[in-house]
């Protein structure tokens, strides 16, 4: 097995929209070590959500990882996680704040 340690992922999610951050590619699994989420506007307390969505499933609530936090403006917020994946499975983000530029980056390993 190889271990590939890099950026996973960097996102501009939507505002008000469910969108998929991060996938891992088929026949692979990853560990998702660092997410930040950095509020590059001048709006404060932009709020987002980050959702892990497992391979073949419908979104449900109970998948939240984190659910209406906030960032203040020109701030960016550091989530350590660990958080293991399988192929296909995705973190996904929601930004809920109107007009505020929240740049998604996720950090971690593939497996292959």
């Amino acid at each position: 097995m190889t271990t590939a340690y890099k950026v996973l992922a960097q996102s501009l999610p939507s505002t008000n929209s469910m969108t998929v951050v991060y996938t891992v590619p088929a026949g692979n699994s990853a560990v998702l070590s660092t997410v930040s989420v950095c509020n590059t506007s001048n709006i404060n307390n932009a709020r987002y959500r980050l959702t892990i969505q497992k391979s073949n499933t419908t979104f449900e609530s109970n998948t939240f990882i984190v659910y209406d936090a906030a960032v203040i403006s020109n701030d960016t917020a550091f989530l350590t996680l660990g958080i293991t994946l399988a192929a296909n499975d995705s973190l996904r983000a929601n930004v809920t704040a109107g007009n505020a530029n929240v740049a998604i980056s996720v950090f971690g390993s593939e497996v292959y």
